[in-house]
């Protein structure tokens, strides 16, 4: 099948196609899977970190105001 085929029938483009082959080409699917759970915790992660220091930022405008 042709690159130009299957990107139609995903409905990406082939610079995607060839990103996506040079990034992933040379990994075996445990490994896909593993990347893709390690980018699920990271993303996670990266939110709590957000929440917290939002709450931090909280907790020292009301300290703030009250001394």
């Amino acid at each position: 099948m042709k690159v130009s085929e299957i990107c139609r029938e995903h409905g990406i483009s082939e610079a995607t196609f060839y990103n996506w082959k040079s990034r992933y080409g040379g990994m075996e699917l445990a490994e896909l899977k593993r990347l893709k759970e390690l980018e699920y915790e990271n993303a996670r992660l990266k939110r709590i970190v957000a929440n917290q220091t939002l709450e931090i930022d909280a907790i020292k405008a009301v300290l703030e105001k009250k001394f």
